[in-house]
Parts: structure tokens; C-alpha cells; sequence
């Protein structure tokens, strides 16, 4: 199966280790000053909070000294120009009561800015825990790359990529939590260690209330599967055992986790996998042909 290419926005990224920096730094002589009326944020900037205290400062900053740094912009349809980087400078320069602000004026497609965008914030770490998970999901997902690639490109480990995004499988309340800063990724991932709903709820509402530590939080999360009722093994039908049987044989023979979900009518089977590279091994062993 032929690889999806990257577009050019993000295949430049990776190829290029300078790139962000020159985004942060871009080259004397290109510098224009554009109106803040003409300027519009990107609808898919993966930041969806932003803090308005340190906006706030940042404001007074510019007020005093104006803005040192320019921000980078593309021209829209529209006639605007679109945020690449620098969207907290653009709403502080609002804050601060400019009209104009200098800014480097860049060609990018929309798939190019969002590339872009997810990986200049993803490097400065400063992305909620839940806006993190949620850009390295895209760009697995939206823009195929390999969690490798990632790995190398935004400097963290694999392992630490799959456990931020196995925080998008906690309840929906507990990642509001983790968005309003309430619960740190620490005391989530101590969460994640539960099985069961109720008892996450309960653990993340005793983390609040109490002010426990992660250590503290983790602890905790031990002794609540150790009182936590066993649920008593329902005795499976001769069809439920093939099922499962089946099930272990096709995770065996593709290498991955496999699931069967069946019923009388229909089922369907779920294959994981981890990546282009992971899914281009599982399709050659089912011997897919891309429909030749």
C-alpha cells in the first residue's frame, strides 16, 4: 500500500529542524505592519483556552515597549490575513489598544496552517493537558503520521504520546476538570488506573476537595481497587467461547489487540494498530491489495 504523502506545510516541518525557529525568528526585510481589523484567528488553532491573566500581562508588556516579535499570517479568501503563530500577541496587541502589528506574511493552504499550528504549540508545552492529547490525535489521525515521527520531531517519548492520549478516554467531566486546571495529568493518569466510572468520579471529586498530591492521588486509586467488589464471571455460551477463541487467534496471527463484537444479527471486528507503519504490516498480512 503506497503511504500517504504529508502535506507540504508539515513535510517541510519534519525535514527541516529550523522551521519553527524561523516561524519564532523570521528573516529581516519581510516585516510588514497590518491592521488588527484585518487580521483573523485560525478556527483550527489547537489552543482553545487562553489565559487572560497573562494576556493581561502581556498586554501591559507591548503597551510599554510595543511588540518585539512579529506574528506569522497567511492570506485568507476573505480578503484577511489568518493566524499561523502568535495568536496570544495578536489579542494582547487588541488589549493594549494597537491598531497596527508587525507581521510576516506567509503562503500556507489551510492544511498547512493547522499542521503547523498543532506543532508549534505541541513544542511549547504549554497546551492544557486534554488540547495536547487532542493535537497529537490529529496529527495521527488527520495527517497520518507515525507516533516515531512525532516522537523525534516534538522531542518526547512514544510511551509519553499514547499516555497523553489515553487521557481522551476519561469521562467527559473529568477532562473539563483537566481543561480548567482543577486535576494536573498526574492526578488523571492515577484516574485512568481505576476501571470503573463511579469510582473515577468519586477519586477526581476527593482530588479536588482535598487537595491531594498526584503520590497522594495515586495511593488512593490503589486502595479503591483493592475494596472494589469483584464482579462475579457470567458463564459464557459454547458460541461466546468460538467467539473468543476466534478473537485470541486473529490477535495472535495480526500481532495487535483484536475485538469481535457479536450479536444474533450483525457484529463487526475491530483491529488496533499504532500508525501508517502499524497498519501497512497488518494490511500485508491480510494480503490487502488497495482494491487491484
Amino acid at each position: 500500500m503506497a503511504k500517504k504523502g504529508l502535506g507540504k506545510g508539515l513535510s517541510t516541518l519534519f525535514d527541516d529542524n529550523n522551521i519553527i525557529e524561523d516561524i519564532a525568528q523570521p528573516p529581516n526585510g519581510d516585516i510588514i505592519h497590518i491592521k488588527l481589523s484585518s487580521i483573523e484567528p485560525n478556527k483550527n488553532q489547537p489552543r482553545k483556552n487562553f489565559d487572560n491573566e497573562k494576556i493581561e500581562v502581556l498586554a501591559e508588556s507591548i503597551k510599554e515597549n510595543g511588540l518585539i516579535q512579529p506574528i506569522i499570517v497567511t492570506p485568507s479568501k476573505n480578503g484577511m490575513y489568518k493566524i499561523v503563530a502568535g495568536e496570544r500577541r495578536w489579542r494582547a496587541s487588541k488589549k493594549a489598544g494597537l491598531k497596527e502589528i508587525p507581521a510576516v506574511i506567509r503562503d500556507y493552504s489551510d492544511e498547512q496552517v493547522a499542521e503547523i499550528a498543532l506543532i508549534e504549540n505541541l513544542q511549547r508545552e504549554d497546551l492544557n493537558p486534554i488540547e495536547e492529547a487532542l493535537g497529537y490525535k490529529a496529527l495521527l489521525e488527520d495527517f497520518n503520521l507515525t507516533q516515531e515521527l512525532i516522537s523525534r520531531r516534538i522531542g518526547k517519548s512514544r510511551s509519553a504520546i499514547a499516555n497523553s492520549m489515553r487521557l481522551l478516554s476519561l469521562e467527559e467531566q473529568i477532562q473539563k476538570l483537566l481543561v480548567s486546571g482543577d486535576i494536573s495529568g498526574g492526578h488523571a493518569r492515577a484516574i485512568l488506573s481505576l476501571d470503573d466510572n463511579e469510582l473515577r468520579l468519586a477519586l477526581s471529586k476527593k482530588i479536588i476537595e482535598d487537595g491531594l498530591t498526584v503520590r497522594q492521588a495515586e495511593a488512593l486509586s490503589k486502595q479503591l481497587k483493592k475494596k472494589a467488589p469483584a464482579k462475579k464471571p457470567q458463564e459464557k455460551t459454547a458460541y461466546e467461547i468460538e467467539i473468543e477463541h476466534i478473537q485470541n487467534k486473529l490477535s495472535s496471527d495480526l500481532g495487535t489487540k483484536v475485538k469481535i463484537l457479536h450479536t444474533d444479527k450483525k457484529g463487526k471486528i475491530e483491529i488496533e494498530y499504532y500508525g501508517n507503519e502499524d497498519l501497512e504490516r497488518i494490511l500485508n498480512l491480510i494480503n490487502y491489495n488497495g482494491g487491484k
